[in-house]
């Protein structure tokens, strides 16, 4: 479980083709410190398991299933990713509890640039429309952000510099794939309301 506070941006170093995946070399330097061969790592908000560990360097597979919901297979070597460590349970919780399991992406329509921050909206498939809520949490490449504007097919989050510096967010296109990860909290909701429909009484 992840909280959508980035630590820091790595760079991959290597992508190599293993069957219908990849295998991604990433450098970096924070997330060293307690990072083991088996240790989960979130890469863009996705849960991936270290299978590799060298000098500044780690090593993560993704499959077919991974590259189909997400944007990792678009990664190119020298391209900057998103990461961040599990929550430690003694940890303060600044973000939102997000599992690293994407739900879909989403595209860049609009990027603004506004006096003293950035403005991005982003379409999303609208069957996902539900898991949605005006000053909600929902996470973009593993970042945890709020929905500031909402409307059938796309919304809208602000980005304080810090967050626009700090992450690959000031990399981003109009036209660019995002990772989106929608609160599971609203997920479980859904999911029990179905439940209630199921046991009601049929005449």
């Amino acid at each position: 479980m992840f909280t959508g506070l980035v630590e820091e941006t790595g760079k991959l170093k290597k992508k190599v083709k293993t069957g219908e995946g990849f295998q991604f070399t990433i450098s970096a330097s924070k997330v060293f410190d307690d990072l083991e061969i088996g240790s989960s790592i979130s890469v863009n908000g996705c849960c991936l398991t270290v299978v590799k560990k060298e000098e500044n360097a780690f090593s993560v597979d993704t499959i077919e299933e991974t590259l189909k919901k997400t944007n990792l297979g678009l990664l190119e070597v020298g391209s900057r990713v998103n990461l961040e460590r599990p929550l430690k349970a003694d940890a303060r919780l600044g973000g939102h509890f997000v599992l690293g399991h994407v739900d879909t992406t989403g595209v860049v329509k609009e990027i603004k640039e506004l006096s003293n921050s950035h403005f991005m909206k982003i379409a999303f498939p609208e069957k996902f429309k539900n898991y949605l809520i005006y000053v909600g949490s929902i996470s973009i490449d593993g970042v945890s952000m709020t929905v500031a504007e909402l409307e059938e097919n796309w919304f809208g989050v602000g980005i304080i510099p810090f967050t626009w510096q700090e992450t690959i967010f000031s990399e981003k296109k109009v036209g660019d794939k995002v990772n989106l990860e929608f609160d599971v909290l609203g997920k479980y909701v859904e999911k029990i309301m179905e439940g209630k429909q199921d046991n009601l009484p049929t005449e």
